[in-house]
C-alpha cells in the first residue's frame, strides 16, 4: 500500500507541475480572457487517461504500477477532469447512459454550488 502511495505521489507531482506549465504557456499564447490553458489541459488529460486506460485493458501492454502512476498519479495531478470523463465513459460503455448523464449533471451543478458557497462563506468572515 505504501508503495502505491509513493507511485501516486510521484505521478501527481509531475502532473501538477505539467499542468501549471502547460496552462500558463497556452494561456499566454492565447492572449484572451477565455481559459484556454485550462481547457487544453483538461482535453489533453482526457486523451492521456483514455490511451492509458486502453493500454491497461490490453493484458501485458503496461503494468499496473505504470497505470497507477499515469492515471491516478499523473492525470490526477494534471487534471481531475480526465478522471471524471473516464468514469463517465465507463458508465456509457457499461450501458448506463442515464447514470452517466446524472453523474455529469449533478457534478456540474454541485460543483458550481460548492464554488459559490465557498466564496459566500469567505465573504461572510
Amino acid at each position: 500500500m505504501f508503495r502505491n502511495i509513493l507511485l501516486v505521489a510521484a505521478g501527481g507531482a509531475a502532473g501538477s507541475v505539467a499542468r501549471y506549465l502547460m496552462s500558463r504557456i497556452v494561456q499566454q499564447a492565447a492572449g484572451t480572457a477565455f481559459p484556454w490553458g485550462t481547457m487544453v489541459v483538461n482535453v489533453l488529460g482526457c486523451l492521456v487517461i483514455g490511451a492509458v486506460s486502453e493500454l491497461a485493458a490490453r493484458s501485458g501492454v503496461i503494468s499496473q504500477d505504470v497505470k497507477l502512476i499515469l492515471t491516478t498519479g499523473f492525470c490526477g495531478g494534471f487534471t481531475t477532469f480526465s478522471t471524471f470523463m473516464n468514469e463517465t465513459s465507463g458508465l456509457i460503455t457499461a450501458d448506463k447512459p442515464l447514470t452517466a448523464a446524472l453523474y455529469v449533471g449533478a457534478s456540474v451543478v454541485a460543483g458550481l454550488i460548492a464554488v459559490a458557497a465557498g466564496m459566500t462563506i469567505i465573504k461572510m468572515i
